[in-house]
């Protein structure tokens, strides 16, 4: 692995059209569908990454059937039916959260002793919350690690139903992990969601995956209460999975800063993905949007900070928090607390890079705000976490002698996010 890369900048705006990879947040919603379903399933443009990867090995460990072929991007899923046939499995899920979240609820369904287990940073990341809910109807599962984080231990004998209540502001990975899950609940299940749910867009997302499926859920309009027939299975389908938008905002975002023009193919306003939402950001901040059938264009603009709330898009605060190097006046990003106990301390770690290039930050507890300052060239440290490696590279279409330190991290969702980078810019240098 290449210990680090440096960046060359650009001289003039980026125009050029990219199709990311297919969502890793479908994908992996898909196969959990696709695994518990009756039937075999076809999944297409899907994702192959680190965090697809160990989702595959683990349903692989559950004892499903599970053939990738098309260099990952197609997948057939010979479903289980809701019984899962490996009675004991030690499953490592490195550092995806949507791998432990989704299967800690899926194993419940099975009859035996299951183990999930990560990297030292999936042993700081709470699951607790999801823990209390599924004992609530009727699994057993514990944590083994201290502060209610993984290994979590579950001893499975099906799931009871009945009502629950979780928490909605620490992730709204556990409440999908919950729902994918609990169709096959020997009763119907009813949820109700404590405190404000984060992220709706990834709720909205995961019952639109189980209804490509077969199972309809019905939610009131907060999604404050959720419930799940225990009638409703999944049926085995093809399934198309479109374009990642949380991929997609980096090439939206280097339009801006660049007064380029890039279009992403795949993705509209209607898409499954509430991470499309990125380009009104960009909007707000002065860029042209051109939506078309099939794709999104973003016409890069003189910018200006903003403030605004980004619960609901919470992968792109760091996307957007490098486009605020390059506006006027100070953007002021909030809401987005629950990202403190993502692959990193994402606030955290966005206050100490962004200084490091010259600008003024004050870090809020749910927050942070930028000030562009006099730009300086950087080694940045990305902390393990995808999403500063990438989002800080843009940084670096723009500022000579920007080095991304361990820049393999993007392994996790978009293991060729560097390559498309330079070949999308190379013309422009």
């Amino acid at each position: 692995m290449i210990d680090e890369i440096e960046i060359q900048a650009v001289t003039g705006p980026v125009v050029g059209e990219i199709r990311p990879p297919g969502s890793k947040s479908i994908t992996n919603r898909a196969l959990i569908c696709a695994a518990l379903a009756d039937g075999e399933s076809e999944l297409l443009g899907a994702l192959d990454s680190e965090d697809t990867r160990v989702m595959i090995e683990g349903l692989r460990a559950l004892g499903v059937k599970v053939v990738v072929d098309d260099g990952g991007q197609t997948i057939q899923v010979v479903g289980c039916n809701g019984k899962l046939p490996a009675k004991k499995a030690d499953i490592f899920v490195g550092n995806s959260g949507t791998t432990i979240r989704f299967l800690t609820a899926a194993v419940t369904l099975g009859c035996g002793e299951y183990r999930l287990d990560g990297i030292e940073r999936m042993r700081e990341r709470p699951i607790g919350d999801l823990v209390a809910t599924l004992n609530q109807i009727g699994a057993d599962v514990r944590c083994e690690g201290q502060g209610n984080c993984p290994p979590v231990l579950v001893k499975a004998d099906g799931l009871r139903g009945g009502m629950a209540t979780i928490s909605g502001n620490i992730s709204s990975q556990f409440l999908s992990g919950l729902l994918m899950a609990v169709p096959y609940a020997a009763e119907d299940v009813t949820l109700r969601v404590e405190s404000t749910l984060v992220s709706v867009p990834y709720v909205e997302m995961t019952l639109k995956v189980m209804e490509s499926f077969g199972v309809v859920a019905s939610a009131n309009a907060n999604f404050s209460e959720i419930q799940i027939p225990c009638t409703a299975k999944y049926r085995a389908c093809k399934y198309a999975i479109e374009p990642d938008a949380s991929a997609a905002s980096y090439f939206w975002a280097l339009a801006a800063i660049t007064g380029g023009r890039v279009t992403v193919q795949g993705l509209t306003a209607k898409s499954l993905q509430g991470d499309v939402g990125f380009v009104h950001c960009l909007s707000q901040m002065g860029c042209e949007l051109h939506f078309e059938k099939d794709a999104i264009t973003v016409q890069g603009a003189p910018l200006r900070g903003i403030e605004i709330d980004m619960n609901a898009i919470s992968d792109t605060v760091q996307t957007l928090a490098v486009v605020a190097l390059f506006a006027e006046g100070k953007t002021k990003i909030r809401n987005v607390e629950h990202i403190r106990h993502k692959e990193t301390d994402r606030i955290s770690a966005l206050a100490t890079e962004l200084r490091k290039l010259g600008a003024e930050v004050e870090e809020y507890r749910s927050g942070i705000d930028i000030t562009p300052g006099t730009l300086v060239p950087a080694a940045i440290d990305t902390y393990k976490d995808h999403r500063m490696a990438m989002s800080f590279a843009l940084a670096g279409c723009k500022i000579e002698g920007i080095v991304i330190r361990d820049p393999g991290c993007t392994a996790k969702t978009y293991p060729e996010f560097f390559s498309e980078l330079k070949s999308l810019t190379a013309t422009q240098k």
